[in-house]
């Protein structure tokens, strides 16, 4: 009998978590501290993929079958949050929870952002942030995991900003707001930075003193430029990466790592004044992104971090 071996830490962009001997056998020099989350056989079962093939969900993840042949997810009121369309390789969003307009004030933000299926499907370890013992566990995780491995440990924190504008939004409206609307966006990513300052300081706290890099995202690019000019980043969401940035250089030993998918390279200057220390995944089949070209400009300032296999410094 054939059982299923990969196990789909990520469920939405239905990424396997690589084991050790992928690990070993490409050389791979960092981690991730949530890999020492869910580590047990019965965290998992078996499920077959879009394609025939066999592996595992974590247990808390149940999505419906469609009479369609894909699959959607609801959350506990019944709505329906995403969808897998049959022959679909991910989940994509389909709750907005600001798609008609912004609240009067963001009291109930959190709540609001639990409806999107980024933060109700997150990976580990998030997806154990409400145990009442979680921020305790993380630490200890981290710290058996640096005595077990030489190599670098990371901590993904998200703390993402224009994403959560159009997860909450919905990305027309948020790049419209973004021209339109400054007042109200100006709003909303204050109090998005209130939450994730407050996430920071937990994080720091935790395994500041463990981890050797923290990740932030934040999709700044199309494949032929950034979603926005370099004045409209300068405006709303440098001086909050900023304010980030600072934060964990200043409570932890962690570096600075920002995943932005796209063409950047008009906002590279920016992002590197912002305090981000590592760009990835260096897409460099976007307009602009030839690695020659980064070398030459920025080489100096920031590393450039491929990203599958290999941290590149130029």
């Amino acid at each position: 009998m054939v059982t299923a071996k990969a196990q789909i830490y990520d469920v939405i962009q239905q990424l396997a978590q690589p084991d050790e001997e992928f690990l070993n056998r490409f050389h791979i020099d960092v981690v991730d501290i949530g890999r020492t989350f869910n580590t047990q056989e019965n965290d998992w079962y078996e499920i077959t993929l879009s394609d025939g093939s066999l592996a595992r969900y974590p247990q808390w993840f149940h999505p419906q079958r469609t009479a369609q042949g894909g699959w959607n997810v609801r959350n506990s009121r019944g709505s329906e949050i995403a969808i897998m369309l049959s022959g679909m390789p991910f989940f994509d969003q389909t709750r907005f929870p600001y798609s008609d307009g912004y609240p009067a004030d963001f009291k109930n933000l959190p709540a609001a952002m639990a409806q999107v299926h980024w933060a109700a499907l997150a990976h580990s370890p998030w997806d154990h942030s409400s145990d009442p013992d979680f921020w305790q566990k993380l630490r200890e995780n981290a710290i058996a995991l640096r005595s077990q491995t030489d190599r670098a440990l990371m901590m993904v924190c998200g703390c993402n900003l224009f994403e959560w504008g159009t997860f909450l939004r919905r990305i027309d409206n948020f790049l419209m707001d973004l021209v339109l609307d400054a007042l109200q966006v100006e709003r909303l990513l204050d109090a998005l930075l209130e939450i994730h300052l407050s996430t920071l300081q937990k994080v720091c706290a935790a395994v500041g003193d463990v981890a050797d890099v923290i990740r932030f995202g934040d999709d700044l690019g199309t494949d032929t430029g950034p979603f926005m000019a370099p004045a409209i980043y300068q405006k709303f969401f440098k001086p909050r990466h900023t304010q980030l940035c600072d934060y964990v250089k200043k409570n932890s030993q962690m570096h600075t790592f920002l995943h932005s998918c796209g063409s950047i390279y008009e906002l590279l200057p920016d992002l590197i004044e912002a305090g981000f220390e590592i760009i990835n995944p260096v897409q460099t089949s976007s307009r602009n992104m030839e690695p020659e070209r980064l070398k030459q400009q920025f080489g100096k300032d920031i590393c450039f971090w491929e990203e599958a296999v290999t941290l590149v410094r130029f």
